[in-house]
């Protein structure tokens, strides 16, 4: 991710993703909104992977809330509302633009959300929400692991592939973001229930 950024250092606007985007470069918000959730992202993609360390959790919290309100911030006031314009000049027709609408409106809520848990206190629904909400920040990564197993596997014109990615880029990593969440429900239940049964 980090040599995908370099790429559009300063501000380069023929390279990478811009070179199918060429209509859209000439308007000022939609161009704005690119470079901004670009530069932005890769803090997000940090932060929001320290979080999940209990070394950091245990031994350094006050370093845990800085980094956590970084991740909130970022997405709530810059590269959530970027990614939510972004979307509804998505390639690939409506679909797409549902989807990535869809991604950057969930994303927003999840962060938020896990921010009000953190202040109400409740550590559970908010290690919950964070995971969600990272699961789709990590979209990033996936949507492009995606596309590559797809080209390199299957033959289908491009915006086909655009419109299956916009989707499985996703909903995949949320289903599992879901998974994690409902595993660790069933362990702290068995924890529970371990001291009755001995």
């Amino acid at each position: 991710m980090a040599s995908i950024t370099m790429a559009y250092i300063p501000y380069n606007t023929d390279v990478g993703f811009l070179r199918i985007k060429q209509q859209y470069i000439s308007i000022g918000h939609w161009r704005t909104a690119f470079f901004i959730h670009v530069y932005a992202s890769m803090w997000v993609l940090f932060a929001g992977f320290t979080q999940f360390s209990k070394a950091i959790q245990r031994n350094q919290p006050k370093l845990h809330r800085t980094l956590g309100y970084i991740y909130v911030a970022d997405v709530l006031l810059i590269t959530g509302p970027a990614g939510l314009l972004m979307g509804f000049y998505a390639n690939g027709g409506l679909w797409s633009r549902i989807a990535f609408v869809l991604l950057a409106i969930l994303w927003i809520y999840f962060t938020a959300m896990a921010l009000v848990k953190a202040k109400q206190k409740n550590f559970k629904a908010h290690r919950n929400y964070m995971i969600r909400s990272y699961a789709l920040t990590l979209s990033a990564i996936t949507l492009r692991a995606w596309k590559y197993a797809i080209t390199n596997t299957v033959t289908l014109p491009p915006m086909d592939v655009y419109r299956v990615v916009a989707w499985v880029g996703w909903v995949g990593n949320l289903a599992f973001a879901e998974w994690l969440i409902f595993r660790h429900k069933q362990k702290q239940a068995y924890k529970k229930r371990s001291p009755q049964i001995l």
